[in-house]
């Protein structure tokens, strides 16, 4: 599988991202370790424009949801839950618990928190929206502050009254 990369500045810092002819693979802040998948990928700036113009457009409060290629490998468990994470609104939370209780299978918070850990398109797929069931900011792989910040954004651009615009992947 060929594969490629980019970097995206972001007010949080800089964004490496992977793809394949598939979609998108990872996204994931600089500052984290590097996955192995980024080994022997080629630099293309071109393709990833649908994506840096939706993640522009997500900072600065004009887009809520993403409509973009991803390539999501995972097991059924996995997906379910980053699919449970999709559902969550904008600028709103869920516990662990909740998003156990939502795939069906209310025992499982760890393994939810398990998979929040795995999913290899943060952002995009908002495991920043999970908290702990008393309602502390818990876990983040980008580090804590930015889930606060991604969180405290989304709010702030919902109470301004900003209203989303459709910005669709090429």
């Amino acid at each position: 599988m060929t594969t490629i990369y980019t970097t995206y500045e972001s007010p949080l810092g800089m964004i490496r991202m992977l793809a394949s002819d598939q979609g998108l693979l990872r996204l994931e802040f600089e500052d984290e370790r590097e996955s192995l998948m980024f080994r022997g990928a080629r630099r293309a700036a071109d393709y990833f424009e649908p994506f840096t113009e939706q993640l522009s457009a997500y900072f600065a409060g004009e887009l809520r949801e993403f409509s973009l290629p991803i390539a999501l490998e995972g097991s059924g468990f996995q997906r379910r839950v980053w699919k449970a994470l999709c559902e969550i609104p904008y600028g709103e939370t869920r516990s662990y618990g909740e998003i156990a209780r939502a795939v069906g299978n209310p025992r499982a918070a760890r393994a939810v928190g398990t998979a929040n850990r795995c999913n290899p398109v943060a952002i995009i797929i908002p495991c920043h929206r999970v908290i702990g069931s008393s309602g502390k900011l818990v876990g983040y792989g980008g580090g804590l502050w930015r889930k606060e910040a991604l969180l405290e954004a989304e709010r702030h651009y919902l109470a301004l009254g900003k209203q989303p615009v459709s910005v669709k992947a090429s």
